[in-house]
């Protein structure tokens, strides 16, 4: 568990899920517990949420401190927190579920499949789009966090469509959640259907996270926390945000245990084959043979010489990590 929380400057609600073995002596859930309240007092977490699976079972769930600070609402292994990007990793199962069943090629122009993407000087495909390499822009450092509603994702495409691709796609690593909001739009053609109801239906019900779904704004989600930022050692509600502009992106959300059941889920063929999965954590690499430093959007790499993947994500509302470690032993 150190491993993970000494990995984050800790400013709002946090959301920890963990799919990995535990220690063999002494009390794991106690070990556990000394870890985050010690992390909760050293970083003023004002709540965190924390699941382990091992073996497909919860082994560890729990919560602490508070969802709502104004509400005096606890923190409990219910509650349902924004995902920013541990969105990415679902938005890749759910576009490689469709190239496994051969809906999708992804070496295919992206404008082919979504028509509502204009025609850059050169095409973008899903591959690249996957693995940071299309040239897609992130976020410019002037830009406000939208409060606009979108109907689905090919709607809030032209928050960014029109601009310039950065470079050319598969000659430059740039991180980008636009390039995996455009990514969410082509599951919405394929899959005739909006984003939210596609994460719901192909890879909520199949892992049985009942809980992940679209951070709509408008509808009720039961459990949700609110978002906190550190200001001159206060802290502060996070600035309003309708992440219905960036769902593939970093719009979605989830309980800690339900983050735990994705995982598990994915490492155990319940949403894809093994050689897709596996195919999905080859290296990518530039035109010139650079190494990329995603592999389709699950960061991997060697760990105790066991396959290993880990995704994090940082917002001004919470801190998020989810991470994976089937076979080998974390050490305390």
């Amino acid at each position: 568990m150190n491993t993970f929380l000494s990995q984050f400057h800790i400013l709002g609600s946090l959301l920890l899920a963990l799919l990995v073995p535990l220690p063999a002596q002494g009390d794991p859930a106690k070990s556990i517990e000394l870890r985050l309240q010690s992390a909760i007092k050293k970083h003023s977490i004002p709540g965190l949420s924390c699941a382990v699976m091992q073996k497909g079972e919860l082994t560890f769930s729990k919560g602490y401190g508070f969802a709502d600070l104004e509400n005096d609402v606890p923190a409990t292994d219910a509650t349902v927190y924004r995902l920013a990007s541990i969105s990415k990793p679902v938005t890749a199962v759910l576009i490689m579920q469709l190239f496994e069943r051969g809906a999708l090629d992804l070496d295919a122009d992206v404008s082919t499949i979504v028509p509502e993407w204009p025609k850059k000087q050169w095409p973008v495909t899903c591959r690249q789009l996957l693995s940071h390499l299309g040239g897609v822009r992130h976020y410019k450092s002037t830009e406000v966090e939208s409060t606009q509603r979108y109907r689905n994702q090919v709607a809030a495409l032209p928050r960014f469509a029109a601009d310039p691709l950065l470079h050319e796609p598969g000659t430059k690593y740039t991180y980008s959640t636009f390039g995996f909001n455009l990514l969410a739009a082509v599951v919405e053609k394929r899959h005739e259907q909006s984003f939210g109801a596609a994460v719901r239906e192909h890879i909520g019900r199949l892992a049985h996270a009942t809980t992940l779904q679209d951070d709509d704004q408008r509808r009720l989600i039961k459990h949700r926390a609110q978002g906190y930022v550190m200001r001159d050692g206060r802290l502060q509600n996070s600035e309003l945000m309708d992440s219905s502009y960036k769902l593939g992106g970093g719009g979605l959300c989830a309980s800690a245990p339900d983050v735990a059941r994705f995982a598990h889920a994915l490492m155990s063929n319940q949403l894809l084959r093994p050689e897709t999965r596996e195919w999905m954590w080859r290296e990518q690499h530039t035109k010139d043979g650079t190494q990329s430093a995603m592999r389709l959007d699950l960061a991997c790499a060697r760990f105790l010489a066991s396959a290993w993947c880990s995704t994090a994500a940082r917002s001004r509302a919470s801190v998020r990590c989810c991470a994976c470690c089937p076979r080998s032993r974390l050490r305390s």
